[in-house]
């Protein structure tokens, strides 16, 4: 396992001897107009420009799914005897209902103040995939955590549904702080944040500007701004993203004279013989048994996805220091750039680690790959 960090201006970095740091190739998919490569959203590796979707795609039925990969101790709806879960729902500063998981260990002293952490599930995804496994194992080390669906996702509130707001999202995490600051046995000094895949950006933008929450880490984290904007890799040409613009812009048009809602990205619904890796490593989580929910579809609305155009979570990320910071992505992981170029953009009291033989989805759910361990030193030691 490979950790670098720096605090104070100290650089520490260690490899085991021979390992070889891979990344998955590039994707190339075919969009409207033009051949766009590499801009895969968090959700699940659509190219965004393929977007003609007429009405809000109908998610799969629980019943008869395929079990999906569940190697590694994939276990992405776990729980836990040592904890109990209350569901909450509170107000962001836009008076929209955010509904949220409680999860307190079982052997917490309620008469003390704990610390506490809000836990962000992927783009497009809901509470119930990868956030409730993260927050529930960080419980059973002693945290108060609370798991939430992002606004115009899952329970929370928000017309239309799937829209894309990155401001909104930021000020939800925001908006937990709030909550778990009102609760009596939380330390309000002691509050930190996690980020899975898009909203490991989401968590980065409140962090700048909310000094309540005392320490960042994300997970297989997506810069949404720059996914949309350049691809992977800085694949995508200026052309290609001004195609997606005026796509977007004629969607609007047609939507505001009646026409129905069209919704773009995400994962898709069926694979075929040309579906790309990264396609099929999205669909085994969220279109089996492994991971299936059914409150979501991944897919965002075409004609507000186009904010994350606007969407830049790393500029001034210095400025959260001193307060620090943990980036976790996998060996394998497509999405590992935006780990290493937010690390590099941090100030100080930060830290990178890579986990051999993960990929960007096996941190979702893969108990025997997730570091946890990392987690919890994390944040016990700077939620002290």
């Amino acid at each position: 396992m490979t950790t670098t960090s720096e605090t104070a201006g100290q650089t520490m970095t260690t490899t085991p001897a021979g390992r070889n740091l891979t990344r998955r190739g590039l994707i190339q998919r075919a969009g409207v107009g033009a051949a766009l490569v590499g801009v895969l959203f968090a959700t699940g590796g659509t190219s965004a420009a393929q977007a003609s979707t007429p009405s809000a795609p109908a998610a799969h039925a629980a019943p008869n799914l395929p079990p999906g990969d569940t190697s590694n101790g994939a276990d992405n709806f776990y729980t836990s005897d040592k904890v109990t879960v209350q569901k909450v729902s509170f107000k962001n500063q836009y008076r929209m209902n955010v509904a949220g998981n409680l999860f307190i260990p079982k052997n917490v002293n309620r008469r003390t103040k704990n610390p506490a952490m809000v836990v962000g599930h992927p783009m497009g995804a809901v509470k119930e995939q990868s956030a409730n496994l993260h927050a529930t194992k960080l419980a059973e080390q002693g945290f108060v955590t609370m798991s939430l669906d992002l606004s115009f996702w899952g329970k929370s509130e928000g017309r239309p549904r799937n829209a894309v707001s990155p401001d909104i999202y930021a000020e939800d995490f925001s908006a937990a702080v709030d909550f778990l600051r009102t609760q009596t046995f939380v330390d309000k000094e002691r509050i930190g944040a996690l980020g899975i895949c898009g909203s490991g950006s989401f968590v980065i933008s409140a962090a700048k500007i909310d000094p309540r929450i005392k320490a960042v880490a994300t997970v297989s984290m997506y810069d949404m701004g720059a996914a949309n904007r350049d691809g992977l890799r800085k694949s995508l040409t200026l052309q290609q993203r001004k195609d997606i613009l005026n796509q977007a812009a004629r969607q609007r048009d047609a939507e505001f004279a009646g026409g129905p809602t069209a919704y773009t990205g995400g994962t898709p619904e069926q694979l075929t013989e040309n579906s790309t890796a990264t396609e099929r490593e999205f669909y085994d989580f969220y279109r089996t048994a492994r991971g299936y929910s059914p409150n979501t579809t991944t897919h965002p609305t075409l004609t507000s996805n186009v904010k994350f155009m606007n969407f830049y979570p790393f500029a001034d990320i210095e400025t959260i220091s001193p307060r620090p910071m943990l980036f976790i992505t996998g060996e394998n992981a497509h999405s590992q750039e935006f780990s290493e170029e937010a690390y590099r953009l941090a100030g100080d009291a930060k830290e990178l680690m890579i986990v051999p033989g993960a990929g960007h989805v096996d941190l979702y759910d893969r108990v025997n790959l997730i570091p946890f361990d990392k987690l919890t030193t994390f944040f016990r030691t700077n939620l002290k």
